[in-house]
């Protein structure tokens, strides 16, 4: 069940260009412990940026604790590794790589979070992993992406997800020593904003990210508004859109113009017809990669995130949102969204998309076919049906 905490102050950061900045005097601004838990770890500047905050606060005596995923950062250089372990830095892997070629649930279940928490006093949620804003090949930078900053309350629910994560983890690599500390920090009030911490794993929490959309897109009186980079939803969230369309919610969808994997962004396409039959509005983002996981509904719920609408998401990955029933931040987030839809969108035409290319046509079909394969392989095939 999702519990909302009041007392917050909640800070949107649009992109690596706010997001970095923060986390970096954060870093440096440690007095007790940082956990950091990221999907992508990239040595670029940006990462060589970030490792050189975290190698300060843990040579200043921070315990400083980095976990990142065997298969995201797959490309994380040793030798980058090494100059943060002998600077002090504590370093683990969610599920080493092993195999290109397994498409087995395990290896499916990936650690998709971007999670920061510092002292247990500030928290950061979001999509964006460490990686340079500029690395978008083939496309205009900088990629298109929100992370949340929270003070109050809720920081706690962040640090207990990030601590039990990491001291699971350390168990598993027989890094006992590197157990996470269970510092209380008292609840303060920062703000009067309320929101909820929410996490998808594979234990408690597996459907708690996708059921708070679902019960959001259900109660909806006036507009659903949802960016999302991977967008390939399983039935019931399918048919809640389209009801939420009958009954007169104005529904956007602002999608990802140009795939990063070619076959998920065509077997996303290939749910456009029913959804634009239904007068749901669908742009795609095109002036660059758009990563964003967000969405508001009615102009008071919000969410910011690391979950895509898609099974890996919301069935198989390890991920963490935060969803806030504030009308001031959900405002300011749908102000947002607006201006990458006038600066960067193109609207999909229901006319248009009748008449497109017959080859076109397939690739999506082909694509969708290969999307549900995917999910009849790891167990899922029931959530992604054609009704």
């Amino acid at each position: 069940m999702t519990q909302f905490l009041p007392d917050n102050r909640l800070t949107l950061l649009r992109n690596g260009a706010e997001y970095f900045p923060a986390i970096e005097t954060a870093f440096d601004n440690a007095q007790r412990d940082i956990y950091l838990q990221t999907y992508i770890f990239e040595d670029d500047a940006t990462g060589v940026r970030i490792a050189a905050a975290l190698k300060r606060a843990a040579q200043r005596g921070i315990a400083t604790r980095l976990l990142v995923d065997g298969f995201g950062s797959k490309t994380l250089p040793n030798a980058a590794i090494d100059d943060m372990v002998n600077a002090g830095v504590q370093f683990l892997i969610y599920r080493p790589e092993v195999s290109m070629f397994s498409f087995t649930r395990n290896r499916l279940r990936r650690m998709h979070r971007k999670l920061v928490v510092v002292d247990g006093k500030i928290g950061f949620v979001g999509g964006i992993n460490v990686i340079d804003d500029m690395d978008t090949p083939g496309q205009i930078p900088p990629r298109y992406d929100y992370a949340v900053a929270v003070e109050g309350p809720l920081v706690a629910s962040m640090e207990n997800t990030a601590r039990r994560l990491w001291t699971m983890i350390a168990w598993a690599h027989f890094k006992q020593r590197w157990r996470g500390s269970r510092a209380a920090t008292a609840p303060q009030i920062l703000g009067n904003q309320i929101a909820a911490f929410v996490i998808r794993d594979n234990l408690r929490h597996r459907r708690d990210i996708e059921i708070s959309y679902l019960n959001a897109i259900r109660s909806a009186t006036s507009e659903i508004f949802i960016a999302c980079a991977y967008f390939f939803p399983g039935i019931q969230f399918r048919r809640a859109l389209i009801k939420a369309a009958s009954r007169g919610v104005n529904v956007t969808l602002l999608l990802q113009g140009k795939g990063g994997y070619a076959w998920l962004h065509y077997a996303s396409r290939a749910l456009y017809g029913r959804l634009l039959g239904a007068g749901v509005h669908i742009y795609e983002y095109k002036k660059s990669f758009m990563h964003a996981k967000v969405a508001v509904i009615d102009r008071d719920w919000a969410t910011v995130g690391s979950s895509n609408i898609d099974p890996f998401s919301l069935l198989l990955a390890m991920e963490a949102n935060i969803v806030v029933t504030d009308r001031r931040f959900a405002a300011e987030l749908r102000q947002s969204l607006l201006d990458g839809i006038t600066l960067g969108a193109e609207q999909v035409a229901a006319q248009d998309w009748e008449h497109q290319p017959l080859a076109t046509k397939l690739l999506s079909w082909l694509s969708y076919t290969l999307a549900r394969f995917v999910a009849a392989i790891t167990g899922f095939s029931k959530d992604y049906g054609t009704k």
